[in-house]
């Protein structure tokens, strides 16, 4: 039996990639730019219903330039969830700003708006950015209602929740900026790249601008700012907008395989999966249990099951305050008592392989293994 990975590169059957790629070769535009990476900046932001959008490098560019564009510079105060992948948290720094690390909450995992309320008596930050973990969307009302009191601005991390809507609204579009990932392990890839959007098309503009080196409109090379090389490439773009067609069934296959997990181990006790609320349309980008605390198997005995039979599967995120690159700053808690929801929920959680590709097959043998641990 061949590898069963935990979420890889899905391209279509119908080679809508291939199509746009032969596009660019066929006109010569490899380089960076190209009506490839127009269009698919038109066609995400129609997808999502926002104004504008700039295709970029990485979904780490994305962030970087949206916190540059909320005017975030040195020694501001920027909260983050501590509950999320390292890219979130890194542009913070490349700002030569100062993250806060907020804590989880336990129904979606995402952002506490308790412990937001709290740090906001603490601190008074530029910006706060708010991550879509897993799939799942935040609680955008309650976080939102805080910002808007306070008057501070919105990051929208959506890397990992392109698809996903919260009363009917798309995730990363309800902050002054969000950002997606087409990473080669989120539900939909360009190999490697990112994208800023906003209702703000100037803020676009001026994200594209940096995302060029900054260059002025000069017939000599002139630079009055410090810009980026951040720029999708053409031919990278092309892969997008052919995922981009596909979007909607990956999204019903992922759902599909979190439904197959949920009706599988809905007997064992110790098992709880990681199910999204009623107020949204998750695209459940990974499907994600936590074990009891009682229970006498750990996340590690399922990994390492997992593993022997050449089944991808991983911990869920190590939150960034305990991260060494990361542990000088502060962390809010969401309970009264100092402890972490955030560290609990890493302390019980795991990652089931969550590719699209998996047959049927495929998830008999992923869950056989996992029910004969208990």
């Amino acid at each position: 039996m061949g590898k069963i990975y935990l979420a890889s590169p899905h391209m279509s059957a119908e080679g809508y990639e291939q199509q746009f790629v032969k596009e660019a070769f066929d006109t010569n535009w490899v380089a960076p730019l190209g009506e490839n990476v127009n269009q698919f900046e038109k066609e995400v932001a129609s997808y999502v219903k926002i104004k504008d959008a700039a295709a970029l490098s990485s979904g780490t560019a994305a962030i970087h330039l949206g916190l540059k564009a909320l005017g975030v510079q040195k020694e501001d105060v920027v909260f983050g969830p501590t509950l999320t992948f390292s890219a979130t948290a890194n542009p913070i720094l490349y700002q030569n700003a100062t993250p806060v690390f907020i804590d989880s909450e336990p129904e979606t995992w995402n952002m506490s708006p308790k412990a937001l309320e709290k740090a906001f008596e603490k601190y008074t930050p530029k910006a706060v950015i708010v991550v879509h973990l897993y799939g799942q969307a935040a609680k955008m009302n309650e976080i939102m209602a805080i910002c808007d009191r306070y008057k501070v601005p919105i990051l929208e991390d959506a890397a990992e929740s392109l698809g996903t809507t919260y009363q009917g609204k798309f995730t990363g579009t309800f902050g002054q900026y969000g950002v997606f990932s087409f990473n080669g392990n989120k539900i939909i890839t360009t190999s490697g790249g990112g994208m800023l959007v906003s209702d703000n098309e100037n803020g676009i503009q001026k994200a594209r601008f940096w995302a060029t080196q900054a260059r002025d409109k000069a017939r000599h090379y002139q630079h009055s700012e410090i810009g980026y090389n951040y720029r999708m490439s053409n031919v990278l773009a092309g892969i997008g907008r052919g995922q981009l067609k596909v979007l909607e069934e990956r999204i019903a296959q992922k759902t599909a395989i979190f439904e197959t997990y949920r009706q599988a181990f809905q007997e064992i006790d110790q098992i709880e999966m990681h199910q999204a609320s009623n107020e949204e349309r998750c695209n459940y980008w990974l499907s994600v249990m936590t074990l009891k605390e009682n229970s006498k198997v750990k996340p590690i005995d399922i990994m390492e099951a997992l593993e022997r039979q050449n089944i991808e599967s991983r911990p869920v995120w190590k939150p960034m305050h305990l991260q060494p690159v990361f542990e000088k700053y502060d962390f809010v808690s969401h309970n009264e008592d100092g402890s972490s929801v955030a560290e609990d929920i890493f302390k019980r959680g795991v990652c089931l392989p969550s590719d699209t590709k998996n047959t049927k097959e495929d998830m008999n043998t992923i869950i056989k293994v996992i029910k004969n641990l208990f």
